[in-house]
């Protein structure tokens, strides 16, 4: 399938609707591949578009609308100032306004949270990658089933959070810091080719998906090396907003904004924004670029919702908060964990609808991980099997698996062109640990 190209990479004079805060942008036409082998990824023809460093290229990571005079992408902002997370735009039906927000577990088409999306017909926006893979993080937007286990993805954009050189790391926190920011990592963090935190150095380029927590604080999904520098990319909270210096902080780190394009709806503390410099940091400042409104969630009130995240403001099952959304758990079925574990810090799945207050009554609620032990990461792979080698060595859509320590279910010989399911708990140096395969 062909996906049309964006001019250049920007902020968003005007928003999506369903991804964005405020009105309506424009598609075009683009959807997925979904072939066995390649993970979910673009075909798209070469145009403009952008590389992993963010930088224009030929035909590296795809974007698929663009909106406004200054050609500028029309996804992946939140609008309206308001904190956290933002909300999209109306003028569409309540079926068709479901978002999720979070981090990709499988692939096949694809899996966030407790939902497989169908994503044949979907429009793919891709920032800092090829193709999507365990743990980028994503917004999904596309009707839902009742009772949050599949969906069919209208579009997917996906965009890294960090990137640039690490600047200390703390192994027993089990947290590295870079760019005045604090990236904490647990057993849901995919390593794409880095054998885990021990492996991470000061100095080190990295790019990093991750979901932010509070002000300069983010729990990383995903993280890969980078050979060289490339343009710096964080994500953060606002805080210590300075209109007449045209300052504000992401952590420890001061960002200028003077020159750059600022997205829609302004600035405002609490506010989670991407930012994007042509520069490196100097003496802890950083000369902004863009700055871009984070994943939007939809302002269409009762619009099913999905929403990953570490909670926090932690005042009852009632009361909580996750990036910024406001979660009323009291009625939802609370799945890997007991409800007595919830609290600040603990990584949970929020499915559910937006009340007329933007409260995020929640249906079902997925423990993800509790900090010091619990609730075991579960990724999982749907399709054939390519260049297969042996038992520990073969890849399946796009993902090298180790299969052997795995449980098998059912009987068949692994081959290329099998098709298997397969559960795993780590992905480390780029290959998934399988906990169990199974023939389909």
């Amino acid at each position: 399938m062909i996906i049309n190209k964006l001019l250049r990479l920007g902020l968003l004079p005007v928003s999506l609707a369903l991804l964005l805060s405020c009105g309506g942008g424009s598609s075009s036409p683009g959807g997925v591949s979904d072939a066995g082998g390649s993970g979910i990824s673009s075909n798209g023809a070469a145009g403009s578009g952008y590389s992993a460093d963010g930088s224009p290229a030929g035909d590296g990571s795809t974007s698929t609308s663009s909106s406004g005079g200054d050609g500028s992408t029309s996804t992946a902002a939140n609008g309206n100032g308001d904190s956290g997370v933002g909300s999209g735009g109306t003028g569409v039906s309540t079926a068709d306004a479901g978002t999720s927000v979070g981090s990709v577990d499988g692939i096949g088409s694809i899996f966030v949270g407790d939902l497989r999306y169908d994503t044949d017909q979907a429009q793919l926006d891709l920032r800092d990658t090829t193709q999507l893979q365990i743990g980028t993080t994503v917004v999904v937007t596309g009707p839902v089933d009742a009772a949050f286990t599949s969906g069919t993805a209208r579009q997917v954009t996906s965009m890294a959070q960090m990137r640039g050189a690490v600047d200390s790391v703390d192994v027993a926190a089990s947290s590295f810091q870079m760019l005045g920011s604090t990236v904490s990592v647990d057993a849901n963090t995919a390593w794409a080719d880095l054998a885990g935190l021990p492996a991470l150095s000061a100095g080190m380029q990295v790019q990093v998906w991750a979901l932010p927590i509070g002000p300069g604080s983010l729990r990383a999904t995903r993280i890969e090396s980078q050979a060289v520098a490339a343009t710096p990319v964080v994500t953060g909270e606002v805080s210590q907003l300075d209109v007449g210096s045209s300052t504000f902080q992401l952590g420890s780190l001061v960002v200028d904004y003077r020159v750059a394009t600022l997205p829609a709806g302004g600035l405002a503390n609490g506010r989670i924004v991407r930012v994007s410099s042509a520069l490196p940091p100097a003496a802890g400042r950083l000369d902004a670029s863009q700055v871009e409104g984070w994943y939007a969630l939809s302002s269409v009130k009762g619009a099913p919702v999905q929403l990953e995240g570490v909670i926090r403001s932690f005042a009852s099952t009632a009361s909580f908060s996750l990036m910024g959304t406001p979660i009323d758990a009291s009625a939802a079925q609370v799945t890997g964990g007991q409800a007595q574990n919830l609290g600040n810090g603990v990584t949970v799945v929020a499915s559910g609808t937006l009340s007329d207050a933007g409260v995020l009554v929640a249906t079902k609620l997925k423990i993800r991980h509790i900090p010091g032990g619990g609730a075991l990461p579960s990724f999982s792979l749907i399709g054939p099997i390519t260049n297969f080698n042996s038992l520990a060595d073969m890849t399946v859509k796009g993902q090298r698996v180790d299969a052997s320590a795995a449980t098998i279910v059912g009987t068949g010989q692994l081959a290329n062109g099998v098709k298997v399911s397969v559960q795993g708990s780590q992905v480390v140096g780029g290959v998934l640990l399988a906990t169990q395969l199974s023939f389909q």
